[in-house]
């Protein structure tokens, strides 16, 4: 197995997870497989009881593993399918050491982080890295290893020294180090600055890794003067010093990096010249200029709690372009957070609760995506209320599709006080209950993850119709409440059908109103299996709608079927 590793210098937030989703695109355009790992330092097991305001999105795997955010970059861009098991963080090492030490497997030793902690990291690695991700057998040609954090935190000391040891055992030619770090410019002086990179890879060096590429991140093209610097005080090759500079979007990196033939000096690191052929990126350099050059776009409404914070909802953003570019067009996102909707908005902040519905009436489509807690609830609940109303394209997740259920049970059905257990505990009309698998004590992988089957009830509805399947879609789930099986019939006697629902037939995962041009509510996440040239089928239903597309697009998917 060859290694690549990816750690960050200076700062945090440079785009480390960008530019190893993007070596990873340039070496399977050279023909090689490729599997990716993220390494989070941090104490906790996994990102699932994390904060979106502090650590962004939440990503769902197959296997319903709660993993970093970048992980979904890795599957977005190189087009694979990761397991739990690529986001390794101190908890799951630190609590995989403790088992054994509890069971006695160290057989008295005194256990400690060199070796135990160091060698767990390393037999991690190196297991998960033989594990095939691209749908093909037998492991993949490179790893591409991302370390999180900022080289010289105190949290990622075992990781560093663990991936030492690794370049050691491994051989030079099985491991490439690339140091992503940041040149900034003094607003005074106007001049690229190389000091921090220059410390930053001399701590590096100090913990016992040399890095073969720098990768430079920085506002304008670096100057030729601060290569040969860098170059001279970094013990870096001049050609092996890459400048990633601000892009229009980030599919340019991978292009960026292909110009700078990044790719050959990995390679030859690597010893992998003689196997790889030329990176082959046309289909990529076509979608970034297409994006570049759209003009037409869509106004989107995303009504959410979690707007401060666009990572919150990065896999949904993407999901939206990818529809979008399939449709030729580039979308506008106008973020509304939700309780700016709400009645009370209007007496305590009026001119904020004005703005967001002058925003959400401007808006050619409305979504609800997912999230947790009461906060916010009445103001989705009057957003999915207008859209089906005013005939706008609706298109609901999770807490989106719950959020509809109770509206139409309000409105509709005329049931005032029909809530979630979740937001109202005494409501008399629960419509969304509490799921029996779920556990009220413990919070962390508790709930129904990962890639759930749902069965279509009908041929003849718009979301089989887009999905191109008559039978069945298998899509990533992640929720603890969903939508009462006793209330079922009173809804779908009042127009709502539930068109879709699991393999017992009592958990509705799809629900669709046909007096509606698109009114679409789904228990699961179809954001995280869309892929810049396979975009989710029901992200691109929403855009279609919005742009009075979708009628004409399913009569030529039926016609061609």
């Amino acid at each position: 197995m060859k290694y690549v590793l990816v750690t960050g210098g200076v700062v945090s937030g440079l785009g480390k997870g960008v530019t190893a989703s993007s070596i990873g695109v340039v070496l399977r355009a050279c023909g090689l497989r490729v599997t990716c790992i993220k390494i989070d330092p941090y104490l906790n097991t996994d990102a699932g009881t994390m904060s979106p305001f502090e650590h962004g999105e939440v990503f769902v795997l197959d296997d319903g593993g709660e993993v970093d955010l970048d992980l979904g970059n890795y599957e977005r861009f190189v087009d694979v399918t990761l397991t739990r098991d690529n986001n390794i963080t101190t908890g799951k090492i630190y609590q995989s050491v403790l088992d054994k030490e509890r069971r006695g497997d160290y057989l008295g030793k005194t256990v400690q982080v060199v070796p135990h902690i160091t060698d767990a990291i390393r037999n991690w690695v190196e297991s998960v890295s033989a594990i095939p991700v691209d749908g093909k057998e037998g492991p993949a040609d490179v790893c591409v290893i991302e370390l999180g954090g900022t080289v010289g935190d105190i949290e990622s000391m075992p990781f560093i020294e663990a991936l030492r040891q690794l370049s050691f055992s491994v051989g030079q030619e099985n491991f490439c180090l690339i140091h992503v770090s940041l040149i900034p410019v003094l607003g005074v002086v106007g001049e690229q600055k190389t000091k921090p990179t220059q410390h930053s890879v001399r701590e590096l060096r100090a913990l016992g890794l040399t890095p073969h590429l720098l990768a430079c991140r920085s506002a304008q093209p670096l100057l030729e003067n601060t290569k040969q610097k860098l170059s001279q005080f970094c013990h870096v090759a001049a050609g092996n010093i890459l400048n990633i500079h601000d892009v229009p979007n980030i599919w340019h990196i991978p292009l960026l990096l292909r110009n700078q033939n990044a790719h050959r000096s990995i390679l030859q690191q690597l010893n992998l010249l003689s196997i790889a052929t030329p990176p082959d990126l046309k289909d990529w350099t076509k979608m970034a200029e297409t994006y570049d050059n759209l003009t037409n776009s869509v106004r989107i409404a995303m009504v959410g709690k979690y707007v401060g914070l666009t990572d919150s909802y990065l896999s949904v953003v993407k999901a939206l372009l990818h529809a979008c570019i399939a449709c030729s067009l580039k979308p506008e996102i106008d973020w509304i957070a939700a309780s700016d909707l709400e009645d009370d908005s209007a007496k305590l902040t009026p001119e904020a609760h004005a703005a967001a519905w002058k925003t959400l009436r401007n808006a050619a489509c409305v979504l609800v995506p997912g999230g947790f807690g009461d906060r916010g609830v009445r103001g989705m609940i009057l957003a999915a209320k207008y859209a089906r109303e005013n005939n706008v394209p609706y298109l609901g997740i999770c807490l989106g599709m719950q959020i509809s259920v109770i509206e139409f049970a309000r409105a509709v059905l005329g049931l005032e006080r029909a809530d979630s257990t979740e937001f109202d505990a005494q409501t008399p009309n629960p419509v969304v209950i509490f799921m029996p698998e779920g556990s009220r004590t413990h919070m962390g992988s508790t709930m129904r993850l990962g890639s759930r089957r749902t069965l279509f009830q009908t041929p003849d509805c718009i979301t089989s119709k887009l999905y191109k399947n008559s039978e069945y879609v298998d899509e990533r789930h992640r929720h603890r409440y969903e939508v009462n099986p006793d209330v079922i019939g009173s809804l779908e006697e009042a127009g709502l059908k539930f068109v879709g629902k699991d393999d017992s037939g009592r958990r509705m995962e799809i629900l669709e109103l046909p007096s509606h041009p698109f009114y679409v509510g789904v228990q699961f996440h179809p954001e995280f299996k869309s892929r810049p040239r396979r975009p989710s089928a029901l992200f691109l239903g929403l855009i279609l709608a919005a742009t009075g597309q979708l009628e004409t697009y399913l009569r030529g998917n039926q016609s061609n079927s």
